[in-house]
């Protein structure tokens, strides 16, 4: 009883430190996108001091500083385009401005209410895997974009379905998971491997309980914008249909080794890149899942979730930065290598770093007031950056399925109680 006792101490201790360094990232963060925070990037400071953030410009673009409510009220003038972002995201900024003042104190709010989102993430992951929430709480790529955009809200979200999910709550996995894509569509994804696990154990009616209440949430959450808003609401799905191959993907390298370099824009039909990245996608993610049941039919089918992920972001047209935060949790939870991990972190770290650099070089070049003299990576370097990140995305997959699923020996079950179960 005593050693239960002392483990239990352990373990608080060991959770609150975890919480603790996730909140002093955060801060790291914040202090890093100090000089953006303010309306006045005249100067391009925000390549020069790469401390780009998309809050700042989208609290003016996205018409946040008055009292309009997003998709109910119409942008001024009506062809302007705001509220672009799913619902939950955009009352998320809604929130967020209403309970600050001006450019600086929209940043502030935000910086603490993704800070907050950011602490559930290491919550549940410590819940689930115990000391390696670690990977999320101290990984560079949450230090340099967790602010940069509001994904941290999904990827809270998507971490407490997963907790619930592997708790065997299916109906608050479901509910969660849906509430996730009414912030970001990725958690939706997941539905996949959490459902096909219920299936695998022939629980079939808890799968269908995932899909019925993920639809349900999702439903309630944006029926009423859909039915009594402007036509606003369907900004964030048409604009993404006919959105370009963007810099930051394969695609974009592709295009422009083929059509040359006569423009920095890839030219490619969108819908065409849209047809043939989900077969792709499809087709690999059926491959993948094959080979890793075939050398182990027994695995845990809901960590498919890092390989859909992964190679969802690899194929996709769009991989803006903060999306690398999509997958911090899930080394923890189904890549739990060092090796893996901190390869993935250099790469995104230097595909951050160019991306910035590049920007400020192509500013400089188009004669962008404020950047004159400045020298940033040319674009061949840039592009050498993402290859090399998709070349560690595809070691991090082959290993996935190479390497067993680990379960954790018996004395580590009231530490890390999720996993136990999950596995």
């Amino acid at each position: 009883m005593e050693t239960a006792s002392r483990k239990r101490t352990a373990g608080a201790v060991a959770l609150v430190v975890v919480l603790a360094a996730t909140a002093g990232t955060v801060v790291l963060g914040a202090l890093l996108k100090q000089p953006c925070t303010g309306a006045d990037w005249s100067d391009g400071r925000q390549y020069r001091r790469l401390c780009y953030t998309d809050v700042l410009p989208l609290f003016g673009s996205e018409q946040l500083s008055g009292g309009r409510l997003p998709y109910l009220d119409r942008c001024a003038p009506p062809s302007a385009a705001c509220d672009e972002y799913p619902v939950l995201t955009m009352y998320f900024m809604r929130v967020a401005a209403w309970v600050s003042r001006g450019y600086s104190g929209f940043a502030y709010a935000n910086d603490v209410l993704l800070g907050m989102c950011a602490i559930a993430i290491s919550f549940f992951l410590y819940q689930a895997v115990g000391g390696r929430a670690w990977y999320f709480a101290l990984a560079p790529t949450l230090l340099l974009l967790g602010l940069v955009n509001w994904d941290l809200l999904a990827v809270a979200l998507a971490a407490a379905a997963t907790f619930a999910f592997v708790r065997g709550r299916d109906r608050g996995a479901g509910i969660l998971l849906g509430l996730g894509a009414a912030a970001k569509l990725y958690p939706a994804l997941l539905l996949i491997p959490f459902a096909a696990d219920r299936l695998r154990a022939r629980r079939t009616e808890c799968a269908a309980r995932l899909a019925v209440w993920s639809a349900v949430s999702f439903a309630v959450v944006n029926l009423p914008f859909a039915l009594l808003g402007t036509k606003d609401w369907a900004i964030f799905f048409t604009k993404n249909v006919d959105r370009s191959p963007d810099f930051d993907s394969i695609w974009f390298v592709a295009c422009r080794r083929i059509q040359g370099s006569a423009t920095n824009y890839c030219t490619w039909s969108p819908r065409l890149v849209n047809v043939l990245s989900l077969l792709v996608f499809v087709l690999v993610v059926m491959a993948l899942w094959r080979w890793r049941a075939g050398r182990e039919p027994d695995f845990p089918r809901w960590t498919l979730g890092f390989p859909l992920l992964v190679v969802f972001l690899l194929v996709n047209k769009v991989y803006s930065p903060q999306y690398s935060l999509w997958l911090l949790p899930w080394f923890a939870l189904a890549l739990p290598d060092l090796r893996f991990f901190v390869a993935f972190e250099m790469a995104d770290v230097a595909v951050f770093i160019t991306r910035f650099s590049w920007f400020g070089r192509l500013s400089a070049e188009t004669g962008v007031p404020g950047f004159a003299g400045y020298h940033g990576v040319p674009l061949w370097g840039y592009q050498a950056a993402l290859i090399a990140r998709g070349g560690v995305l595809v070691a991090c997959l082959l290993a996935w399925v190479l390497q067993p699923q680990e379960r954790p020996p018996e004395e580590e079950v009231e530490v890390r109680p999720l996993l136990a179960e999950a596995s």
